[in-house]
């Protein structure tokens, strides 16, 4: 036994302790990234629990040096010099993942020329002289290498739409919806697009401000929307926000869970795999039940989806009731029902709702200017403002967009192609207002920026995410919604009843149409009785908590509430006996 225990203390001295690349560490960071645990990392990967913790606890360290072109295959770390190769590398991984991030396949040439045109316009910026850079296969092959880039997907031609799989495919699910006898309530589509959600027309000053002004550069900050609905267009989904942000100071102070978007962080600001198969769980499948139980309709969902990397293969396991049919390759721009419309239609009015937002903010008691309210606006306003714009698509858009795919289920005239042409001449009707020269075309060019970012937006892009940590991604300062938690008082609410109760009165005054006025009142008291509700509630509980026991007789008159608008409720104290 001795001999034996020998021998093993002999072999585990001997025993050489294993080193883990810098490649290995992006490996284990990505997956715990995309949602796997800790420990099932280190089942998968068969190494120490420790180990894999103290890799993920310096993920940003490792995920620096790698931006800093460290070789993948070192067991150190390093610091490497920051050349004008390595700055343009780092920028043309982040378009790369973009594109492939929104399915688009590229060729070698494709890189390659966005390569040189990157490294052009740094070298332009930075006034650098030197040789020209020619993008050589020998330089593709070690960016690969260097950038871990093995599975890259590379196609002899980035193909724009496959009309022929675009005729055919209708057909297709004209079958599959009558097969399985669909009705139009109970067939689906979702999209993801991007927002530059604090962006305005390059010809405005404030644009040219932001090129200059220190702390105001969040123009190019992106965040990603999963929209969709059903074909007959009375069911919009609660759309999905993904930011790179986890806790973005303007969110501090804010319950998630009672944001008008279903909010979720992920670095990279893209809809993951791991991200969709949760919303589809946690989301999709509990609004589509809850819709077809008020339409009493059949459970059962056909969704429709395109080749996007993000969504996975086994969807169709996942639910018994739900069938997930996907579109042929590079047809989305043909067949997609989100990509006919609707999706440009809600960016318009997005655009619309900001301007508009501006002048109220400039017209109003503060005096506040377009530069100032520009450098307060946070992505909490932008949230406001995607609920408002996505209410304002109406169920004939949302059904009309289906005529391209399946012309069966369109049941109105079709999808307004002038509409959004009509919104846009809207935004510069504001814009004019705020005294800005700014012309359709400018608004166009602005609603296009949305799919894609030029040389100028990478790197401006990349500025900014420098400048601009997980925890603090606002330029503005800090307002009321970043200050103190949100809570209700009763003194509060009492003079939000008596500020509303004033302006009732006035209109009272002035409106000579007796039953408008009555409708009015009536549907503000409705539309008010859940903060009333409150309120009974805030006053009950202050109530209670000054009694000194609940057999001391205590005065009405002073615990009692006053009437807080025309028309509630007077609140009573609880009397004793």
């Amino acid at each position: 036994m001795a001999d034996k225990r020998r021998s093993e203390s002999k072999s585990g001295a001997s025993k050489r302790r294993r080193t883990i690349t810098l490649e290995e560490k992006i490996d284990i960071v990505k997956k715990y990234e995309s949602g796997l645990t800790i420990s099932n990392i280190s089942r998968l990967l068969n190494m120490a629990v420790s180990t894999i913790n103290t890799i993920v606890k310096d993920k940003e360290r490792i995920k620096e040096h790698v931006k800093g072109s460290a070789c993948m295959r070192s067991t150190i770390i390093t610091k490497q010099r920051n050349c004008l190769l390595a700055e343009m590398e780092k920028l043309l991984t982040v378009w790369m993942e973009e594109q492939h991030g929104r399915g688009t396949p590229l060729s070698f040439l494709t890189i390659q020329n966005k390569a040189k045109s990157l490294y052009e316009l740094l070298k332009k910026q930075k006034g650098e002289k030197g040789g020209n850079f020619v993008a050589s296969n020998g330089w593709f092959y070690r960016f690969k290498n260097r950038w871990n880039l093995h599975n890259v997907k590379l196609c002899g031609e980035a193909a724009s739409g496959d009309r022929e799989a675009a005729e055919n495919f209708p057909k297709v699910l004209e079958k599959i919806i009558e097969e399985g006898g669909y009705l139009s309530e109970q067939v689906f589509n979702v999209d993801e697009t991007g927002l530059f959600w604090k962006i305005m027309p390059h010809c405005t000053f404030i644009s040219k401000e932001e090129k200059s002004a220190p702390g105001f550069k969040a123009a190019k900050d992106r965040l990603t929307l999963l929209l969709g609905g059903n074909a007959m267009g009375d069911c919009k989904l609660t759309p999905l926000l993904i930011y790179h942000s986890e806790k973005p100071r303007a969110l501090k102070h804010v319950d998630k869970s009672s944001l008008p978007v279903i909010w979720n962080p992920n670095p990279k600001a893209w809809v993951t795999s791991a991200l969709f198969e949760d919303w589809y769980c946690n989301h999709f499948i509990p609004e589509v039940k809850e819709y077809c139980h008020k339409k009493r309709i059949p459970l059962k969902i056909l969704l429709i989806l395109d080749n996007a990397p993000g969504y996975p293969a086994h969807l169709d396991d996942l639910n018994e009731f739900i069938k997930v049919i996907f579109l042929p390759p590079n047809t989305t721009s043909l067949l997609q029902p989100m990509e006919q419309g609707v999706i440009a239609l809600f960016k318009a009015y997005y655009l619309r709702k900001t301007f508009a937002d501006a002048i109220a903010t400039r017209d109003g008691d503060g005096g506040m200017t377009l530069g100032e309210f520009w450098k307060g606006y946070n992505v909490y306003h932008a949230i406001k403002n995607i609920a408002s714009s996505w209410e304002e698509v109406t169920s004939k858009n949302m059904n009309g967009v289906w005529k391209n795919l399946c012309p069966s289920l369109v049941h109105f005239e079709g999808f307004m192609s002038n509409e959004v042409d009509e919104v846009i001449d809207r935004v510069v009707d504001l814009a004019h207002a705020l005294d800005l020269e700014v012309e359709a075309e400018d608004v166009e060019e602005l609603l296009d920026s949305h799919e894609g970012w030029t040389n100028e937006d990478l790197i401006e892009l990349s500025a900014y995410r420098a400048d601009v940590g997980d925890d603090d991604d606002d330029s503005g300062s800090e307002n009321e919604v970043c200050g103190q938690p949100k809570c209700f008082t009763a003194q509060g609410l009492s003079e939000v009843f008596e500020h509303i109760n004033s302006a009732v009165e006035k209109l009272e005054k002035m409106d000579s149409n007796i039953d408008r006025f009555a409708k009015v009142s009536r549907a503000l008291q409705d539309a008010m009785s859940c903060y009333e509700e409150i309120y009974r509630e805030k006053k009950k509980a202050s109530i209670q908590t000054s009694l000194h026991s609940f057999f001391t007789k205590v005065d009405s008159t002073s615990a009692s509430a006053a009437a807080d608008v025309k028309g509630d409720v007077t609140l009573q104290p609880p009397t004793t006996q």
